[in-house]
């Protein structure tokens, strides 16, 4: 599990394709490498991925995931490549503090940043979320968004806008998102599984 707040930004060194869609990803990141297990979660721009290897190259640490061909059909990871920028998030930890919401780091589909507004003290960005998870975007609700945690200002059928605040901007990925720009979604848990109760038998 995780909860939205982006440790770090990261940055793609290597693709490396292998047999049945999988990708091999190396990506340099201002961990201490000592701190990554083999096997540890990390979500990078909101998909969960697990470290099969580390190293150190120079002063970078460098971690390495495999994505599966499921992760490239419902994820941006089939655009990703050397210098693609992530937003870097480690799995949370009992007694850690919950900044965000509960995010699981299984993206539910790609969202299209329609418009970005660049107002005096934020970014308003309006998006189209796929159908079959629009249902679960509700104003004043959370939503992740290439692994950042944020709150739904307002929606309209399938579109939704957030407000992006400057250290949001600055700190995070979303500050060099432009229209036409292509990004992870996951709904919120609550949300899905208040949907889910509300079905009838």
């Amino acid at each position: 599990m995780f909860t939205g707040i982006i440790v770090d930004v990261g940055e793609i060194i290597s693709v490396d394709p292998r047999a049945d869609g999988l990708r091999r990803l190396a990506i340099a990141c201002g961990f201490d490498r000592a701190s990554i297990a083999i096997g540890a979660s990390i979500a990078c721009s909101g998909v969960c991925l697990t470290v099969v290897e580390t190293r150190s190259v120079g002063n970078r640490t460098i971690f390495v995931v495999d994505a599966a061909a499921e992760t490239m059909q419902v994820t941006t990871a089939a655009d990703w490549k050397a210098g693609t920028r992530l937003n870097l998030e480690r799995a949370l930890k009992i007694g850690d503090e919950l900044g965000g919401h509960l995010v699981a780091g299984h993206v539910d589909g790609i969202a299209e940043l329609v418009s970005r507004e660049d107002l005096p003290d934020m970014a308003k960005l309006t998006l189209r979320a796929p159908r079959a998870i629009a249902r679960f975007v509700a104003a004043k609700g959370s939503v992740c968004l290439d692994g950042v945690s944020l709150t739904v200002n307002t929606v309209d059928d399938d579109r939704f806008s957030v407000l992006i605040i400057p250290h949001t901007l600055k700190v995070t990925t979303l500050g060099a998102l432009q229209a036409g720009a292509r990004i992870n979604i996951e709904a919120d848990l609550i949300a899905r599984y208040a949907a889910r109760l509300a079905e009838k038998p």
